[in-house]
């Protein structure tokens, strides 16, 4: 049996031991309060993102007049080049899924002008595991959209480096050098230049591989101000040529298209969160929770 200041000294070693394992159990600050399904989460408090995961630039601006907190990321057009300033384009790895869920808060600057044709701006995207971590998102073998056009909320999805697969394209034929398909709200939304939430959500469908085809169980499904406003559930969106796809990247990339800038005019994305489930507004700025 130990003595004196042997005793102590293990006395001292089993106590620390114990504060280890107690503290090797202890759930990291701030996990309690994720909710389930929850991927990353962006603030945009200040510009130092580049040390939260995001990569692929170190450009951002970030300004006062948040959704919530004290900053948001600013993107603007400020001559007819088209050419966005202030911030960059940006990318978040994620964990592969067969199901991708955002939320951000979107306001457009007062006055805020479309393109007069049914595409542009471009915003917000997922891509997959079948891309590679720097792809532009143009043409791959699987896009997602998340955006505005024309006041309408729209998710959109194209395969344009499918054309040459066995299976072909999922997403439509080309037109005019792209595919894809639109899924928009029935509604113009977009009519002031007030913080609006942004959601939306979509699932793989799943393949039947023993018949060598897809099934038409994806799902995509979109939200405005916590209201409903894109619901399908028979989509397809990968065939058996992937049948390990996986999201697995985000990308947020503001653009307007050469020459469709109709003004100079700034966008503001605030309290950005990604996840495999619907998360829903903040608590605050939930219209309509029971959706």
């Amino acid at each position: 049996m130990p003595k004196g200041g042997s005793l102590l000294k293990a006395f001292l070693l089993v106590t620390w031991v114990g504060i280890v394992a107690t503290a090797s159990q202890a759930p990291a600050a701030g996990a309690e309060d994720r909710p389930e399904g929850f991927l990353f989460s962006e603030s945009f408090e200040d510009a130092d993102l580049a040390n939260r995961g995001w990569y692929d630039t170190t450009r951002f601006r970030i300004v006062g007049g948040a959704a919530a907190g004290k900053g948001c990321v600013e993107y603007e057009w400020t001559d007819a080049n088209s050419k966005v300033a202030g911030s960059a384009g940006a990318r978040r790895s994620l964990e592969p899924t067969d199901a991708v869920y955002i939320r951000f808060y979107l306001k457009l600057s007062k006055g805020w002008g479309w393109t007069g044709r049914n595409y542009h701006p471009h915003l917000t995207h997922f891509l997959t595991t079948e891309n590679a971590r720097f792809v532009g998102p143009a043409a791959t073998h699987l896009t997602l959209y998340i955006e505005p056009v024309d006041g309408r909320l729209r998710l959109a999805a194209q395969d344009i480096q499918n054309q040459n697969m066995p299976h072909g394209l999922t997403q439509g034929p080309l037109k005019g050098g792209y595919n894809g398909m639109m899924y928009d709200s029935k509604e113009a939304l977009f009519k002031d230049d007030q913080w609006h939430c942004v959601e939306g959500y979509f699932q793989l469908n799943t393949l039947d591989l023993a018949k060598d085809r897809a099934n038409r169980d994806g799902i995509v499904r979109g939200w405005f101000d916590g209201k409903l406003v894109i619901e399908h559930t028979d989509v397809i969106l990968r065939s058996t040529d992937f049948p390990r796809m996986k999201f697995n990247q985000f990308l947020m990339a503001p653009y307007f298209g050469p020459g469709l800038l109709p003004h100079p005019q700034k966008l503001w994305i605030d309290e950005l969160v990604v996840g495999t489930k619907r998360i829903g507004p903040l608590p605050a700025h939930d219209a309509d929770p029971a959706e």
